[in-house]
Formats: structure tokens, sequence, C-alpha cells
């Protein structure tokens, strides 16, 4: 591996001073680094690129910040294979995984092309509005409707074009296996294991309490009606981007063509990160 893209969380001082550490192990080693115009700024960094451009020229993206910063490098990525290994900076970090002293020995690995990567499947979002306009997304965590306001909104569910029920609830989730610990696990859904190829449906409050969450296989289609009259209501894709919505418009969801491929951290498993992040007793 000779060539490595590094995005870091910019507002976080350690986050950039660990970055021009990281930098210099990587040149002592003879890696080229690839860096953004904002980083490369803070850093006095002569060469660097714009955001968009890093994923196409490098062979790995390190992420040093939280799962947000992680997030923010999925968009960057979108179908391209590059992998990602993230360094978890924040206080969470379900997918920044590798804590600042296991930085090293990781990349040492990593450079010698001695790495494994976990695949993560992501969503496809189709936003379809009146005249006929689709707009498209790609989401790795969670696509959430909700309203602005303190008050129920209505949304019919179909399930592969079969009418599910009409949720009358705050919002809804629409949920990956990696996002299963982010927002849904609020709304009291399920943990599933990021390798598990289903999608999880979530109701935000509802007002019918039997409403629950349900999980389906990936290979269905879930769309959603935003009921006429609805205003105020957002689609916020992974926690980062909001969307208008306005009722009639339908959203689709289903699995995406690409995935995600995060680097391993060697000798941690899911359930140690688990145990980890959510503070589950020990033995």
């Amino acid at each position: 591996m000779k060539r490595v893209g590094i995005i870091a969380k910019l507002n976080k001082p350690e986050a950039v001073r660990i970055s021009h550490d990281v930098i210099k192990w990587l040149s002592e080693k003879g890696i080229e680094i690839y860096l953004d115009t904002e980083l490369a700024a803070k850093l006095n960094y002569s060469k660097s690129y714009s955001a968009a451009e890093l994923p196409g020229l490098v062979e790995l993206m390190i992420v040093l910040g939280g799962d947000g910063t992680m997030l923010y490098t999925v968009r960057l990525i979108g179908d391209k294979k590059t992998p990602i290994l993230g360094i978890n900076l924040g206080s969470l970090g379900f997918l920044t995984a590798i804590t600042i002293k296991e930085i090293y020995p990781i990349l040492e690995k990593v450079i010698n092309d001695d790495f494994e990567t976990e695949e993560r499947m992501m969503l496809s979002i189709h936003i379809h509005s009146e005249g006929g306009k689709v707009s498209k997304y790609a989401v790795l965590n969670d696509a959430v409707i909700k309203g602005t306001l303190a008050r129920l909104i209505s949304l019919e569910a179909r399930i592969n074009k079969e009418y599910v029920t009409t949720y009358r609830a705050d919002g809804l989730i629409v949920s990956t296996p990696t996002g299963s610990t982010a927002y849904s696990l609020s709304a009291g859904g399920p943990i599933l294991h990021p390798t598990i190829h289903s999608i999880i449906v979530a109701p935000i409050c509802p007002f019918t309490l039997t409403n629950r969450p349900v999980v389906i296989p990936d290979w269905m289609t879930i769309e959603i009606l935003l009921k006429t009259g609805q205003r105020n209501v957002l689609l916020t894709l992974d926690g980062q981007v909001d969307i208008s919505l306005k009722g009639g418009d339908v959203i689709e969801v289903k699995r995406a063509e690409a995935s995600i491929y995060l680097v391993k951290c060697p000798g941690k498993s899911y359930f140690d990160i688990l145990r980890e992040r959510l503070m589950w007793g020990g033995k």
C-alpha cells in the first residue's frame, strides 16, 4: 500500500494533532499522503485536494474522529471500494473502533497489506415527488422521517408493494444492521450484527403502542407515503443531511448496490465493541 488519504474532525484539536503524527509516521515508511484542503491548511501541508477527490486517488482512507466523521467519509467514498480505517476520538463510536494506542501497530499491518475488511451494506433512498421528480441518496446508518413540530405525522408503509400499516407516530426510522446501534436502538429497535443482510423499520413513539419495530430481508423494498396535508416533515440521512418533504411524497428504500468496507481491528470482535461502548457488565 503506497497511497493513503486522511480525513480528520477539524474542530477537534486532538484529531488535527494526531493527523500530524500519523502523517509523519507514514511518510517515514514511504507512504504518499493525500489531504483535503481544510486539513492541509491547518497542518501547513503544501499539497491538497478537494475532499470529493480523495477516495479516487488513494488505496486507504484513515478517519480520525467519531462516527459523524466516518459517516461524512462514507458519503465521499460513494460506490468506490476504498477501505476505511476508523480511529475513535469520540465518546461512543461503533464505526471508529480503533483506539489511539492501537493506531501504529494496526497501521504497520495495513501498509503491509496484512489486514481484513468487513463489508457493511448500505441503503439506497429514492424520493418520488410531485411531477415525477426523483432524488437519489445512499446511507450507511439510517433514513429518518420525522416532523419538525411536536405533533404526530401519518405515514403509509408498504413492503414489496404489500400494504403493512399506516403509522401515526413522531416519525419512522429505516436502518441498516450497522445503524441498529444508532437512532433505531433508542427507538426500541433490535441490535443486529452488522454482517446480517436485513433492514429494520422502527416507528418513533407510535400512537398505537402495538406498532413495533420489524426486521425484513435486504431484498425487500420499502415504500413510505407521506399522507396528503402533512407539513414540516424532514427526511434525515445518516443524521447529517436534511431534506424537506411534503404531502404526497413517496420515499422508497432498498439495499444499495454499493457497500462500504471497514478495516477490522485485529483481536477485537463486534461483541467486544458492544460491551465497551454500551458498558455491558464483564464476566
